[in-house]
């Protein structure tokens, strides 16, 4: 469990939350040297290790929100099943789900952001035009010759490569206020 705070990642699962490095593996993958991994047998166990992560996000208070979080953050639970195949040697399949929690979007003037929750505010802003940026050359329908998709514009995409491109089905679910102060 990982926060992207402005372009530094921090593990979640530790108290004094380290920054650690992102690497590519050896097979083009994208790791975080060092970040804790947990295992959980069950949705329970699972849930309690994103609460714990969740009390060491960063967050501060702005005129829109007395909570308000600054950072992206990244919750990856890896399954892996393993079975027995017909000439009894053993199969393993994993499969990986990645939740984000997204920082919204900051305007300065609403959030009365200034300083440091201002530079912030710049940071989760230009993660999440990393990230429209990723999605648009995603789904680029054009038909064009394959476009390159600019994971490498930010840590949050960066992060994200596996579970956006590739073999991979994404769902984005957004929270968006209907009240006009949001407008």
């Amino acid at each position: 469990f990982l926060e992207v705070y402005g372009e530094d990642v921090h593990d979640l699962l530790l108290p004094n939350r380290p920054s650690i490095p992102i690497r590519e593996d050896g097979k083009g993958g994208v790791v975080c040297s060092g970040l804790t991994q947990k295992p959980v047998k069950t949705a329970h166990a699972a849930l309690k290790v994103l609460h714990d992560g969740t009390l060491h996000r960063t967050t501060a208070a702005t005129l829109m929100n007395l909570t308000s979080s600054r950072s992206h953050a990244v919750f990856t639970i890896t399954l892996t099943q393993t079975t027995l195949g017909e000439d009894g040697v053993e199969v393993s399949t994993v499969s990986r789900f990645t939740f984000v929690d997204l920082a919204g979007s900051e305007r300065m003037k609403k959030t009365g952001a200034e300083g440091e929750r201002a530079k912030e505010g710049i940071k989760i802003n230009e993660g999440l035009l990393a990230l429209g940026n990723v999605i648009n050359a995603l789904s680029d329908g054009s038909g064009k010759k394959k476009q390159h998709v600019p994971y490498r514009d930010s840590k949050l995409t960066r992060l994200l490569q596996d579970a956006l491109g590739g073999n991979s089905q994404t769902l984005f679910l957004a929270c968006v206020s209907p009240a006009s102060m949001n407008s």
